[in-house]
């Protein structure tokens, strides 16, 4: 049905160790597992990446215009708040996108809660950790398939 680009932003390479208090113990090849098995049985290929490198990001955002995928699944992770080029990036390309962060960002520090990303996406998910994810990906999903109904209308209409 689609394909789904999954995001992964600064220092999620290290899920699993890094503070699994706040972000849990799913490592992120596990999520990724998770996502791309999941995309499947609802019909979507998913593409994972991660990258420490903001320009490393912006350049794989660019990429999928190319490659014409159809929705974005992005945890910015520290660039929430700070990126305004990853922002960019997105507006550029125009493909649908949900924000997804681990923990409650409105639960953790003041400068935490501000985000580049939350008036351009269809919608945020976070809190849930790694199901987060699983959230986002069934969100997308959901909105593709309103979109292709959309079409499948749309054509009726013309004939």
């Amino acid at each position: 049905m689609g394909k789904i680009l999954t995001l992964h932003g600064p220092n999620l390479n290290l899920l699993g160790t890094r503070e699994p208090l706040l972000y849990g113990n799913d490592r992120l090849e596990d999520i990724n597992n998770l996502l791309i098995q999941q995309g499947m049985s609802l019909g979507h290929s998913v593409i994972c990446f991660q990258s420490n490198a903001e320009h490393q990001l912006i350049d794989r955002i660019q990429q999928a215009m190319n490659e014409k995928i159809d929705f974005i699944l992005i945890n910015p992770a520290a660039f929430t708040h700070t990126s305004i080029a990853i922002r960019d990036a997105l507006l550029a390309v125009q493909i649908p996108c949900i924000e997804i962060h681990l923990s409650n960002v409105h639960a953790r520090e003041s400068f935490r809660q501000h985000s580049y990303f939350s008036d351009i996406a269809i919608g945020t998910i976070g809190g849930f950790g790694a199901n987060s994810y699983r959230l986002a990906l069934l969100a997308a999903h959901d909105h593709l398939k309103q979109c292709q109904l959309t079409v499948t209308v749309s054509e009726r209409n013309t004939i």
